[in-house]
């Protein structure tokens, strides 16, 4: 990021912060796999337990994370008061998906900019 406005720099500072939470859910295999459940169906821990070879309580670790994350919601069962239900929330990964196209545009700027210097020096 150098050579960029400072008000810039401080963006992306912000915007990796905010994110870091998000990066770090999904960096483990078992809650990217909780949220592809979650995605298709909400569902209790004991039930997303039943999925996996770990502990309950192992697997509302998972869940605690996901849920700073912003990844997951908990709500009670409506029939049911006692039942807490997970439920998908994965507005923060178009966050992240914005950031890495970002990125991505950045350094396609940078091989860009490469292949016409490269070009130039090779008529020489």
């Amino acid at each position: 990021m150098d050579g960029k406005p400072r008000y810039f720099q401080s963006f992306y500072k912000i915007i990796l912060r905010k994110m870091g939470d998000v990066f770090k859910a999904i960096a483990d295999p078992t809650r990217r796999e909780i949220l592809l459940m979650l995605a298709e169906e909400p569902s209790s821990i004991g039930k997303i337990a039943e999925n996996f070879n770990v502990s309950r309580p192992a697997i509302a670790k998972h869940v605690k994370i996901l849920q700073n994350a912003n990844l997951l919601t908990i709500k009670y069962d409506q029939a049911d008061g006692r039942q807490r239900n997970c439920f998908a929330q994965l507005e923060a990964l178009t966050e992240v998906q914005d950031y890495l196209a970002e990125v991505e545009r950045f350094w396609q700027a940078k091989f860009d900019g490469l292949e016409t210097y490269l070009s130039k020096n090779n008529k020489k």
